[in-house]
């Protein structure tokens, strides 16, 4: 009797702990593998070993004993971004991750529970949904309000899955499998065909959500779908998404913001994809797209980590974000440990429970307490998937930590959540935005601000051309707003020269903007040896088949100080600037009729004092504008602008940008308070070539000659002017000339 009773106990205990129903490939098959699990919990075993892992490892179970403690709760969906339901589903994915990793290495029965009796009850509420009760676009979710964040409950909670999936018995597999994951995949794959073979950061979410669980089905036809798309042919797909949406230097098209986004499910999923299928050597493919795609979204945040906020962005997210813990790790898994980038391994304070963490924490042992800063270069990235659809220019100089960032726009679209911002600038200087670009107007996940989606003036104003530091013509948009046209249609990089240090050059054209308009922009940033300071020279030229009106906005941060020209001032009432395409959303503070000469700008942020110094002829009109105008729901910051505004056929902008000076105000002091430039003239315009002449206060004047239809090194140019001949080689000339 005693042994029959110890066979009982040791059936039910067997049966308790479902290791009895392992069958085919053990798992986990995904991220951590089982085979790799048992060098981990040796990692772990001892806490003062690799201190960032153990620190990683006790995060994520504290994240899924949080909801351990709790009952069980998936509720129907009914809430936008945001509210209670939203919340609670989004927690329980995460929650079913951490679980999954937290049993894989720890063996406690009671998260293999957790994550069971948590799947189960989805698999009864998700055969019921239909589409999302505040879904509002044409991809609508079933558990959230649009797919893309139920793709982010796939592919956490099917880690969750894969990681106890040895633990269920075969009964529970199949309740889960057909109740949760095979009905999101179908919707995902049928329902919404047409979307998931979108080339875009959603399609990238939408096949990882699928492959992950293919992978964790053992289900290859849906890995196929994955990788190649629902017809199999390659044209959509993780595969086409690899290909078409990263330019040959790891450019991602949509912009930084949303790299940082899509990295995520792309290191994932090549994780997935390397554990199951190696002979793909994914981390390979495209001479390691992956690879490159991480280096350039990182090189694309200022000095404080945050993302350059180009197309549609929110300026918080920086680069701790979870997503780029992932590829972090993964990478350092793949292509092994990057020690330039210890020191955002230490800022973001995690890593993956995972080989590639490991790795990255024994990294951070052996380098110790003195970690050399990321080091941000100044760098050309072309666009498009074979790079030949124009480009980003990132020129920088100073110090690392307190460095000039000159962002020059000339790429393509980006899909829909591209801008209207042919040739726009964008510049930073330590830390701070100079000329910032607005990015997208939203209050991510804030449900009280239109559900936490893209609000209307994402649209009406954050889009449009007059929002950014480019040229408008006839208070219209680049391509007439239309997404469909601007996707035809790339900026061209005409010259650049990155060689000099201390004057770093870039040109770049849009000949589609505008039918029939020339648009050409050459920008140099200049390490200024009299004041120390950086100098941005701008000029931007025109060239149409009539005569236009052209504004050029300059958006600034911080309190205006004082300006060179005179200003009529709108006290009693205040007018929009326009009436549409971005214009009925500006104020029309001050206007003035500065006449010829120059017209200068002073600002204070912060510490800093900077000045725009603007070439002005008799008809040039300055309008100081301010966000806001028709926002009755507050949903826009009230940044200033200024708009330097010409009636013209062909001509040239020519601007400075400058830092100067410094304000304190503990010591209660102030030097430098004047702009250090003198006059911005334009000595010379034809449709060859183009001189601009820059005279400073104190420190000689500079010359910059540009060749505006023959970019070639060997090509002789010159231009005549005020009695004088100047002649140069190759696609400009920039001459310092002393006092």
């Amino acid at each position: 009797m005693p042994v029959l009773r110890f066979l009982w106990i040791l059936i039910l205990s067997v049966l308790a702990t479902g290791q009895v129903w392992a069958a085919g490939p053990q798992h986990p098959v995904l991220l951590l593998t089982a085979a790799e699990a048992p060098p981990l919990r040796q990692a772990l075993a001892d806490p003062g070993q690799y201190p960032l892992l153990t620190e990683s490892y006790a995060a994520l179970r504290a994240r899924a004993d949080a909801v351990l403690a709790q009952p069980i709760t998936v509720p129907v969906p009914k809430d936008p971004a945001g509210g209670y339901t939203h919340e609670i589903h989004t927690r329980n994915y995460y929650a079913l991750q951490a679980a999954g990793v937290a049993y894989t290495i720890s063996q406690d029965p009671k998260y293999a529970r957790f994550v069971r009796d948590m799947l189960l009850a989805y698999s009864k509420l998700i055969p019921t949904l239909k589409n999302h009760p505040e879904a509002k676009s044409s991809s609508p979710g079933r558990l959230f309000h649009q797919a893309l964040n139920d793709c982010n409950w796939v592919v956490y909670s099917i880690q969750g899955y894969d990681a106890v999936h040895d633990f269920l018995s075969p009964r529970e597999r199949r309740q889960i499998e057909d109740g949760a994951f095979r009905p999101m995949t179908r919707f995902f794959t049928q329902d919404l065909k047409s979307w998931f073979n979108l080339i875009h950061n959603h399609g990238v979410w939408a096949a990882t959500a699928v492959g992950l669980t293919g992978y964790a089905l053992h289900d290859q036809k849906l890995v196929n779908m994955a990788l190649r798309g629902t017809q199999n042919d390659g044209k959509s797909g993780f595969l086409a998404q690899l290909s078409q949406l990263f330019s040959p230097d790891g450019y991602y098209t949509e912009g930084p913001y949303y790299a940082r986004y899509a990295l995520s499910p792309f290191y994932l999923f090549a994780q997935a994809i390397e554990n199951n299928q190696p002979e793909l050597r994914i981390f390979e493919y495209r001479d390691q797209i992956l690879r490159k795609a991480l280096d350039a979204t990182l090189q694309l945040t200022n000095t404080d980590g945050r993302f350059y906020p180009l197309n549609d962005a929110l300026k918080e997210k920086d680069w701790t974000t979870r997503e780029l813990v992932a590829a972090l790790s993964i990478a350092a898994q793949r292509y092994g440990p990057d020690n330039t980038l210890l020191a955002l391994v230490r800022q973001q304070r995690q890593v993956l429970v995972s080989p590639g963490g490991l790795l990255l924490a024994k990294a951070m042992q052996q380098a110790g307490p003195t970690l050399p800063p990321y080091a941000r270069r100044s760098l050309l990235y072309r666009d498009g998937a074979e790079g030949t659809e124009g480009g980003l220019a990132v020129l920088r100089t100073g110090p690392l930590a307190a460095q000039t960032s000159l962002l020059f726009k000339y790429t393509a679209h980006g899909l829909s959540h591209g801008h209207y911002d042919k040739l726009g600038l964008v510049l930073y200087d330590q830390g701070r935005e100079v000329l910032p670009d607005y990015g997208a107007a939203r209050f991510l996940n804030v449900e009280a601000k239109e559900g936490g989606r893209y609000l209307p003036e994402t649209k009406s104003f954050a889009s449009q051309t007059v929002a950014h530091n480019t040229i408008v013509m006839d208070e219209t948009s680049h391509f007439g707003g239309k997404e469909s046209e601007a996707e035809k249609h790339a900026g061209q990089a005409w010259f650049s020269d990155l060689s000099k240090p201390n004057a770093q050059v870039v040109s770049a054209k849009a000949n589609d903007a505008y039918p029939g308009v020339q648009l050409q922009r050459t920008v140099v940033l200049v390490q200024d040896s009299t004041s120390g300071k950086p100098l941005v020279f701008d000029v931007m030229r025109v060239a149409a088949p009539a005569s236009h009106q052209f504004d050029l906005p300059f958006y600034y941060q911080g309190q205006l100080i004082s300006t060179s020209f005179r200003y009529q001032r709108a006290a009693a009432e205040q007018r929009p600037v326009g009436k549409r395409n971005g214009y009925q959303h500006l104020w029309q503070e001050a206007t003035s009729q500065p006449g010829a000469g120059s017209a200068t700008l002073t600002w204070l942020d912060g510490p800093q004092f900077y000045s725009l110094t603007t070439a002005t002829d008799s008809a040039t009109r300055l309008v100081l504008a301010r966000i806001g105008a028709n926002d009755p729901n507050f949903n826009l910051r009230p940044e200033p602008a200024l708009l330097v505004r010409r009636q013209l056929q062909t001509g040239v902008f020519a601007s400075v940008i400058e830092a100067h000076g410094e304000f304190n105000p503990i010591a209660e002091t102030s030097v430098g308070s004047r702009s250090n430039v003198a006059a911005v003239t334009v000595l010379f315009n034809s449709p060859d070539a183009t001189v601009v002449e820059v005279r400073l206060v104190r420190g000689g004047r500079y010359q910059l000659a540009i060749a505006n239809q023959d970019a070639a090194a060997t090509t002789a140019h010159e231009a005549a002017y005020a009695g004088q001949t100047l002649r140069w080689q190759g696609p400009y000339q920039l001459r310092h000339l002393p006092e």
